[in-house]
């Protein structure tokens, strides 16, 4: 590492253990740096080309399927210090940040613009729908920006969606422009409960179908309510419960929630119970989203196998059900959420990670789900990605054509291999007998 510190110029990287076992005791990374441009990111990745040194990206953290996990040694790049707002155009509604900007510093730093960014998948699209533009630094080191600051173009390949989602496999993204979007003038948010999960999923779908404007429509069963009860000091009622918000006019949201609250009531759902308020919402949705912790604690000790897939719309009930059949069948605690409002659900398996029988009976369930999933026309992840550990499902899911096509792509930008190798673009000779990470999160 003496070499790359030298020919890179750079003081801020870091071999010291407690630095690298950070993510993943498991992983073989044998140093950290903690770039802060796109040019120092680009010297980096040149050196290593130099030297045919892996180069691993680290974002926000949030990967679940071994992303980060160094499996052929070399050096993580923890992109946290590029934590820049570089430019804010109010007028066009777009952005450009770094990397390492997170989307809770950018909503700070919108505050006073009537712009936001956030989590609304249903209205306003998921992540990859919001980016317009990349500059990427290639496995040469090279920087080339993937598009321009428009809505809309024609003009070649899309690059900018070939990178986002890659997964750090084809270079090393340093900065987003981002479409923003302006603050409704009014907001609600509404919990319903329902007598059994057919219910609460049969309306999900069915307020999909409508066609009636939510912003988000999230589940839970009864076992992740009760962990987010004990967890954050809630009264959640112990019963199937959807999560939904309305953002427009005042007219419009009473009307959306009134169309959406009559589909709840046919299907023997509870009335609303209300949260208009910013700070009560806040606190609604802060609930939901520490759903994982919440549901390690129903088990102290325990660590979690998260694993989500995602299906079409008119399977999601039959999908969801079955789902919680499997993971019984198999003996294991596994809570439920779903951002049921793209078909997409997750099953949070809280397991021993000492038990190495349990953990195979885990493997084994996230198998079956993945399987279901895929047999009527969904896919392994909505939104966790492959990393390492789902390549074993991918050929399944896509056919073998499909993976060369990747591993063709992979090659030409990348010949020597070193952007996070062994993971998405790997030849796909090998997906079959990849293992399970034996990682949890801990």
């Amino acid at each position: 590492m003496g070499g790359m510190k030298a020919s890179t110029g750079l003081s801020r990287l870091s071999t010291a253990l407690i630095v690298l076992d950070r993510d993943s005791p498991r992983s073989h990374k044998q140093a950290v740096a903690f770039p802060a441009s796109t040019e120092e990111v680009s010297r980096i990745v040149r050196a290593a080309a130099a030297h045919r040194t892996p180069i691993v990206p680290f974002g926000a953290g949030t990967s679940l399927e071994g992303h980060v996990a160094a499996l052929r040694g070399g050096i993580c790049l923890d992109m946290s210090r590029m934590n820049k707002v570089l430019e804010v155009n109010p007028e066009d509604m777009d952005c450009w940040v770094q990397a390492g900007v997170t989307r809770k510093q950018l909503d700070e730093h919108l505050r006073d613009t009537g712009l936001a960014s956030g989590t609304a998948a249903v209205r306003y699209g998921t992540m990859k729908d919001n980016v317009r533009s990349l500059t990427v630094v290639l496995p040469d080191g090279s920087v080339t920006r993937t598009g321009r600051r428009v809505r809309k173009s024609s003009a070649g390949y899309d690059l900018t969606a070939l990178f986002v989602g890659s997964e750090g496999t084809l270079g090393v993204i340093t900065e987003v422009s981002l479409r923003l979007f302006g603050v409704p003038e009014a907001a609600a948010a509404a919990v319903c409960t329902f007598p059994d999960m057919k219910s609460a999923v049969d309306t999900a779908t069915l307020v999909m179908q409508s066609g009636i404007p939510v912003a988000r429509i999230e589940l839970m069963d009864e076992l992740q309510a009760d962990a987010i009860n004990k967890y954050s000091h809630t009264q959640l009622a112990l019963a199937p419960t959807l999560f939904f918000e309305f953002h427009g006019s005042p007219a419009a949201v009473k009307e959306a929630a009134e169309a959406a609250g009559a589909i709840a009531a046919d299907l023997g759902g509870a009335d609303f119970q209300w949260a208009d308020k910013e700070e009560e919402r806040r606190k609604l949705w802060s609930a939901r989203h520490s759903a994982y912790y919440a549901a390690r604690a129903l088990r102290p000790g325990g660590n979690g196998l998260i694993t989500d897939v995602c299906v079409p719309l008119s399977r999601l009930t039959e999908c969801v059900l079955e789902a919680q059949r499997l993971c019984k069948a198999h003996g294991l605690l596994a809570p439920l959420v779903g951002h049921v409002g793209d078909s997409n659900f997750h099953m949070l398996l809280i397991i021993d990670p000492t038990n190495a029988e349990e953990l195979a009976r885990a493997h084994r369930a996230v198998d079956d789900l993945v399987h279901l999933a895929q047999d009527v026309g969904g896919t392994c992840t909505g939104e966790h990605g492959i990393g390492h550990g789902k390549l074993c499902h991918l050929e399944r899911e896509h056919g073998l054509p499909a993976l060369q096509a990747m591993h063709g792509i992979k090659q030409a930008l990348d010949p020597f291999n070193i952007m996070n190798p062994g993971k998405l673009g790997s030849d796909p000779a090998g997906f079959a007998a990849a293992a399970h990470i034996d990682d949890v999160v801990a």
